[in-house]
């Protein structure tokens, strides 16, 4: 069990403090509810080019890293379809720097036109060297197209285009900044080792002056139920054939997301999970063959992507995929497998939990998503899950009519 302390500023400042006073350090984490599900859909990549933004410093501050690495900290962030994460770690008694640093980049982040010119030019380089020219780059900008149709998760975080942040103005980012990053739509979270009394007092000092902002509603247009397969096929200058395959799946805050959650472990999860030993190594079609989803927030997918072995016609390898998927959603699984990854799954939590940074970052996702207390009920959904369950969902995610296909063939 997760202990924490949860209390809101005037400004709608959401704050939350886990104490843990058997370490000398502080995570200072700040979420924000904005990801690139929220962007217009002319202007793609923004909140990730944000990411990149809010280490350029900001109007009191010209070096983020400077400060906080005399003060002994580290820090990172990352930006999904969902949210945008900035974290630093420190050794507690300087946790004020944290405070000091956080707070200046959310009131006055430094909006100049040199700054956006550096920022812009290092994301262009990013999407042209992990998207453009890496062999199997543009695979997710190919099957996001291809599976939705409709919900914003059509476009990677890095962006739809690369002309999209190229052509990215001063104006555009100032209002992305505004209508996003306020502590109306913030969640900071404070752990290790702080006292909560001491943290009610720096969040006040430093954060509780800056205006709250609107808070952002979001209404995304909801993907609408599938009705056929999709498929395509693109060749390009790549070793090897890639078979890639989707299908739609529930969202976080659904129930059905744990027994899928489940099945692509029991499918995908490892050297001893069935696609592998059938498909890797008793028929060796596939050199490597992965399945997972994206645990996003609205319904995601369930992917299957794997590399053909040389000579392997991509048909044959469809088939024998085929295959396996008759057999999960006509047998489903047995006791002794769904325990297995169920036992896997709770190490797996268990693991997250031992460090204090893991821990803020998940207390800032469940707040997010509605309720930090979650975390603490996570590992008791799964193990609700029943042989019966992950029949029913095999059955409704592996439907053909919600499959997408793509045939990435070598040139």
């Amino acid at each position: 069990m997760i202990q924490f302390n949860r209390f809101v500023l005037e400004n709608g400042l959401r704050v939350l403090v886990h104490e843990d006073h058997s370490t000398p350090m502080a995570v200072v984490n700040i979420m924000y509810d904005a990801g690139a599900r929220d962007e217009n859909p002319q202007q793609t990549g923004f909140a990730h080019l944000f990411e990149h933004l809010m280490f350029g410093g900001s109007i009191n501050i010209p070096d983020y890293d400077e400060p906080l690495q005399r003060a002994g900290g580290e820090n990172n962030a990352y930006t999904t379809n969902d949210l945008t994460n900035y974290y630093c770690q420190l050794p507690a008694e300087n946790i004020e720097t944290a405070f000091w640093l956080e707070s200046d980049r959310m009131l006055s982040l430094a909006f100049s036109e040199k700054s956006l010119a550096v920022q812009r030019k290092v994301v262009c380089e990013e999407f042209k060297e992990h998207y453009i020219n890496k062999p199997y780059g543009d695979v997710w900008h190919k099957m996001r197209e291809l599976a939705y149709t409709t919900h914003p998760y059509r476009w990677m975080t890095i962006g739809k285009e690369l002309s999209h942040v190229e052509n990215a103005r001063i104006e555009d980012v100032k209002d992305f900044f505004f209508k996003h990053y306020r502590p109306v739509n913030a969640i900071l979270v404070v752990a290790g080792h702080v006292k909560t009394d001491e943290i009610r007092k720096l969040a006040e000092k430093w954060f509780g002056d800056i205006p709250p902002g609107t808070r952002y509603e979001r209404n995304l247009p909801a993907e609408p139920v599938q009705t056929a397969p999709r498929f395509a096929e693109t060749y390009a200058d790549v070793p090897l054939d890639a078979l890639i395959r989707t299908w739609h799946m529930p969202g976080r805050l659904d129930k059905g997301y744990y027994p899928a959650d489940l099945i692509t472990e029991i499918l995908g999860g490892g050297g001893s999970s069935r696609l592998f030993q059938s498909l890797v190594k008793e028929k060796k079609l596939f050199s490597n063959l992965d399945c997972y989803h994206f645990g996003t927030i609205d319904p995601g997918l369930v992917a299957i992507d794997g590399k053909l072995v040389k000579g392997v016609s991509m048909e044959e390898a469809a088939q024998a995929l085929d295959e396996e998927i008759v057999k999960i959603r006509q047998s489903g699984v047995t006791e002794t497998e769904l325990q297995k990854v169920k036992n896997k799954t709770e190490s797996i939590i268990a693991f997250e939990d031992m460090s204090v940074m893991s821990r803020a970052g998940s207390l800032a996702l469940y707040e997010l998503l509605g309720d930090a207390q979650l975390m603490n009920t996570e590992l008791e959904k799964y193990q609700l899950v029943t042989t019966a369950d992950i029949l029913e969902s095999s059955n409704i995610i592996f439907d053909e009519n919600n499959s997408n296909t793509l045939y990435y063939h070598a040139k």
